[in-house]
């Protein structure tokens, strides 16, 4: 049997440039699918900040139908680091040769809807260029919603018309909504703009189209595809996603196991692993020297890596501080988003600093330092599709301080104080006393048990979230999609 074509669709990949989880996943995932056999290829644009030279250029112009006529582009081609899984950049430097992938902070490139069409016509188009005949067709959040219609509407008669589509939601607060008038820019005519396709409450939803339009549709986490098909969560789209139960699929995200390993990781002061966590104190050390904190090891250390922003629940945090800090306990938190929040927390370090410290911005090397460091990890979500950061903590024994929602639910098991169970410590109602009781919880654990701290953080360690164990589900997946478009098993 030759191997499956899957024909990866995204904005963004890890390796490349990525704003978030969308581009772990599209920098992760395909090379978990490629050892299992598959012969998966990417597509994403061209961006500023790209080592473009590095990238071989490909022959010719490929055009691109557009409402307004044709467009061009040049197409490079790449490997995803670490593998052989090809990665098409579409160029174009009126769409993509811009500072910011989707707008400057806190804003959006009045265009997106135009740049993101472009993509998504262009993959579709270099699919049939290269000779590449997909069995399935994968999508990824609003920037590719318009993929799996353009397969079902515009695929018809060309090679593109049997190939099944799946569509997956990263984040369903973000649907690429876009007023009414600016619908002939996707080129599907006045017919699909109706409330059974991308239509929704007069405006124009490409998410909704993706998941109307798609064979199969999937989410991150499994809590999350419940929790979206609740108004609470489905951001408006919680009908329509309910609707369609029997496609959603909830697989859960994993992570790269090689960058994240405390027993290699290049930027810590000690490499440690389950069987021998003295590395881990040597790890303490250093990340409160590194953070100007006092140098103790009898006291916790609570961190939090986020982006500044409510969905993350850090003003809950805010409410919170006041009370914790009134504890003998240590902080560090790395993060940039809401000014606001950024001043907020500065000024805490500022009047507090032998207790929290803070470093705004990004920094790769600190984060896996305050993964390994930290004796706790703090994410107080309003909603979390997945996340990431309680992974890596339970990768480096970093103990999980949850709220009860979406992939926290599925990964963070809460603390059994009669037997020393769970991997982390999890509160449901997202308000400061619930969090500060939870926080005050973990910090008793670290002083009057800490053999079952030291039994939870082997037991969170031993976890496997490795890609391997989501990439079969994904096979499953695309199976299942091929097998409802073609009306027959794969063989």
């Amino acid at each position: 049997m030759p191997p499956l074509r899957v024909l990866w669709v995204a904005s963004e990949a890890a390796g490349f440039l990525k704003t978030g989880g969308l581009g772990d996943v599209v920098g992760s995932l395909p090379k978990a699918l490629e050892n299992r056999g598959m012969d998966v290829r990417i597509v994403m644009p061209l961006y500023r900040g790209i080592q473009w030279d590095e990238l071989e250029r490909l022959e010719g112009v490929l055009p691109v139908p557009m409402y307004y006529g044709e467009g061009r582009a040049a197409v490079r081609l790449g490997r995803l680091p670490g593998s052989a899984v090809p990665v098409y950049f579409v160029e174009h430097r009126g769409y993509f040769d811009r500072p910011h992938l989707y707008g400057p902070p806190e804003d959006a490139y009045a265009d997106n809807l135009e740049r993101f069409t472009f993509l998504s016509r262009a993959a579709l188009e270099l699919a049939k260029v290269l000779g590449f005949v997909p069995d399935v067709v994968h999508a990824h959040d609003w920037q590719t919603a318009l993929v799996p219609a353009y397969v079902n509407i515009l695929g018809r008669g060309s090679p593109l018309e049997g190939a099944a589509t799946v569509f997956t939601i990263h984040n369903m607060a973000h649907q690429g909504i876009f007023e009414s008038g600016a619908y002939f820019i996707t080129g599907l005519g006045p017919g699909h703009f109706q409330p059974d396709e991308l239509e929704h409450f007069g405006e124009l939803n490409l998410m909704k189209g993706g998941i109307q339009h798609c064979t199969m549709l999937s989410t991150v986490s499994p809590n999350y595809a419940r929790e979206i098909q609740l108004p609470a969560y489905g951001f408006g789209l919680d009908g329509v996603l309910a609707h369609r139960h029997d496609s959603l699929r909830g697989i859960l995200n994993g992570i790269d196991t090689d960058e994240w390993d405390p027993a290699k990781d290049p930027f810590l002061a000690r490499s440690y692993d389950a069987k021998n966590l003295s590395g881990k104190a040597v790890c303490k050390a250093a990340l409160q020297r590194e953070m100007g904190l006092p140098v103790r090891a009898d006291v916790p250390i609570f961190s939090v890596v986020a982006r500044l922003t409510p969905q993350k629940g850090l003003d809950v945090l805010a409410q919170a501080l006041p009370r914790i800090l009134e504890w003998d306990v240590q902080w560090v938190l790395l993060g940039s988003g809401e000014a606001a929040a950024e001043q907020f927390f500065t000024e805490v370090a500022r009047l507090q600093g032998d207790r929290f410290r803070v470093h705004i911005g990004f920094d790769n090397g600190l984060a896996h330092r305050i993964e390994a460091g930290a004796d706790f990890f703090v994410m107080p979500s309003r909603f979390e599709p997945c996340g990431l950061n309680q992974l890596y903590s339970l990768r480096y024994g970093t103990l999980p301080v949850v709220r009860a929602t979406g992939g926290l639910v599925d990964t963070v098991a809460n603390y059994d104080e009669r037997n020393g169970g769970g991997t982390g410590f999890v509160f449901h109602d997202l308000n400061s006393g619930s969090l500060a009781d939870t926080i005050g919880w973990a910090a008793s654990t670290f002083y009057d048990r800490p053999h079952h701290l030291k039994t939870m953080r082997q037991r969170a360690m031993l976890q496997d979230f490795s890609w391997n164990r989501s990439a079969a589900d994904y096979e499953k997946l695309y199976l299942e999609a091929y097998l409802r478009r073609s009306g027959h098993a794969r063989r």
